[in-house]
């Protein structure tokens, strides 16, 4: 072997060295199963000590709204469109099986009668284990949601790049 050839399993010593134990989720879905994911996820690694970080956007922006609380975007349609997007962690729809309610209302009290967390007690857990919430600019803008809108406990309003600059140094990187 030539000094300049690299054997596969020292290239990935040298990556998992430049790594932290640091993970990032982006979390594009509002549907209450897959935000529960993300937040089982997120709490089980800040319970292992990572460093974690949840950037939310688009529809997942729901899950870190304040329920019944409307935008106050200067633009009417903006406006409207926050009316007609309400969120609310504990108001999010399952991704299948909805059937207008039911669906989700028979899996709360299923999870209820298993013990299991629901979504605002996963996002206080979260907050309590030092997750890093950070909403999405942008998409807050296109879908009329404004600062005020948001829960209490969100670190950061910020862009894509923000977001990235934490990927980058992150061990896993997660798209939900």
């Amino acid at each position: 072997m030539n000094s300049t050839t690299v054997e596969p399993s020292a290239a990935l010593a040298e990556l998992r060295e430049t790594k932290t134990d640091k993970v990032t989720i982006v979390v594009l879905s509002g549907d209450m199963d897959r935000v529960m994911a993300a937040f089982i996820i997120a709490t089980g690694a800040a319970a292992m000590g990572m460093e974690v970080t949840m950037f939310f956007t688009f529809w997942g922006l729901n899950a870190i709204r304040k329920r019944g609380v409307s935008s106050k975007a200067k633009d009417w349609i903006l406006r409207l469109f926050g009316i007609l997007n309400q969120g609310g962690a504990d108001a999010l729809p399952l991704s299948r099986f909805h059937f207008g309610g039911l669906g989700t209302s028979m899996m709360k009290r299923v999870m209820k009668r298993h013990h299991m967390p629901d979504v605002p007690e996963l996002i206080q857990t979260a907050q309590d284990l030092g997750v890093k919430m950070i909403a999405c600019t942008t998409t807050m803008g296109l879908m009329g949601i404004t600062k005020d809108t948001l829960i209490d406990g969100v670190d950061q309003l910020a862009g894509v790049s923000t977001y990235l600059a934490e990927a980058r140094r992150g061990a896993v990187n997660l798209f939900i």
